[in-house]
């Protein structure tokens, strides 16, 4: 297939060396790409965000599949304007985005759903906020009620430091102040072709910029899967899935559906395991980042056969995603000053020698072409993969190779995965 990717970071590199390990060899294209995305497919200087402008480049260059996978495309309504066209596109359109584009409409879809979620208030005003936060309690979670490139959430029990974050959003859009939810989250992705989902395997990821889940909220710090704890709990990865799958996907796509928005694409879940049941945090309306990274290299079936089901409306006809057995673990290079004020232009040093470590890729997130080389154009520069038989074997890969790549006053994460690794 000839296959146009839409995005330039670790999620959307992750999605075209999935596709790069197939038997099948596909022309991929990349728009707009970063320059470790641009040694893997052929990068177009387009705006991803221009419906116009990606339709057009579809049509006249023969794309059989178009894969959205950042938030803002969905969201201006690039896959609206494809489907209107007649090219099969794997996204939802903008109606069904706001699930992730609008955490009101999300709240409002999940109740009408019957879907297990926590409360929420909707707040205009400083006032209205300070309210909300007296009556939910601490530990105090206030979110932008828009996109915020996953960095738009405050868990605090410092209640300064939430209306302050609350302020940063307000006069431009509402914030929601919500319920806390006590325990460990899980990413489940799964497939949708507006009738029918299927469940791919969960993952965990880490939020916070350091060791022990201290610091700022940031994209995403690293990630993990699959989640061997989840036999204790739920007698297994299979049991724990149908229940996400009955309980909370499969009701949500009928609800959209039934509003007149289907939801075509990856509906990605990010639940947390309260001691009343699973609950959702919080609905994306594409693949997570940095899960992605550990969830497909694991996947055994081919990837583009799966995302063209979805756009065509034939998941009913495709089996449950199989996974291998390995272990996956991803660890991210972010830039000094990341997540406030990341340094960018920074040289890169020691990749090959990283990637050279058995079981070892990168995915690069933030990366450019310099006079010196490849240099960081970005917060999250890049991810270390590592696959193993087990997670001590992964882990100590990941960061044997990330000790390799230099970047001056770059940081990372040293205990991704360590709960597994001690288990």
């Amino acid at each position: 297939m000839r296959i146009l990717v839409l995005g330039s970071g670790a999620r959307e590199h992750a999605i075209i060396l999935a596709l790069r390990q197939e038997a099948t060899e596909h022309e991929i294209f990349a728009a707009p790409g970063n320059a470790g995305i641009a040694q893997d497919a052929v990068v177009v200087a387009l705006d991803p965000t221009d419906p116009a402008q990606v339709t057009s480049y579809a049509n006249e260059h023969g794309i059989d599949l178009v894969v959205v996978g950042p938030e803002a495309p969905l969201v201006a309504g690039v896959a609206d304007e494809l489907r209107e066209r007649g090219i099969p596109v794997f996204g939802p359109g903008k109606a069904a985005a706001q699930l992730e584009g609008s955490k009101s409409f999300a709240k409002r879809v999940m109740e009408a759903a019957g879907v297990p979620t926590g409360r929420a208030v909707r707040a205009h005003t400083a006032d209205e906020v300070a309210a909300a936060l007296d009556e939910l309690g601490a530990p105090y979670v206030v979110k932008a009620d828009g996109l915020a490139a996953g960095k738009g959430v405050i868990v605090t029990d410092d209640r300064d430091a939430a209306l302050g974050h609350a302020a940063q959003y307000l006069g431009t859009a509402p914030v929601l102040v919500e319920e806390y939810l006590d325990g460990p989250e899980v990413s489940l992705f799964f497939l949708s072709d507006g009738d029918h989902v299927l469940p791919l395997s969960p993952a965990q990821d880490y939020k916070r910029l350091r060791d022990g889940d201290d610091g700022p909220n940031t994209g995403g710090m690293g990630a993990y899967s699959p989640l061997p704890w989840l036999l204790e709990r739920f007698g297994g990865e299979d049991a724990f899935v149908d229940l996400v799958t009955t309980t909370i996907a499969e009701p949500v796509v009928r609800q959209l559906d039934a509003e007149g928005t289907p939801f075509i694409g990856l509906l990605y879940a990010g639940l947390v395991l309260t001691d009343a049941g699973v609950k959702v945090i919080e609905f994306n309306a594409r693949f997570g980042d940095p899960e992605t990274q550990v969830v497909l290299p694991r996947l055994v079936d081919p990837l583009s056969e799966l995302m063209l089901a979805a756009a065509s409306g034939h998941l009913e006809d495709m089996p449950r995603p199989a996974f291998a057995e390995a272990t996956a673990v991803t660890v991210v290079l972010a830039s000094e000053g990341y997540p406030e004020a990341p340094v960018t232009g920074r040289v890169l040093t020691g990749l090959d020698d990283a990637a050279a470590v058995p079981g070892v890729h990168l995915a690069h997130a933030a990366t450019g072409r310099g006079d010196e080389g490849l240099v960081a154009t970005g917060g999250r520069v890049l991810n270390v993969v590592a696959l193993g038989t087990t997670f001590a074997e992964s882990t100590q890969r990941a960061y044997e190779a990330i000790a390799k790549i230099g970047l001056a006053g770059g940081q990372y994460r040293t205990d991704i995965a360590a709960r597994v690794v001690e288990d």
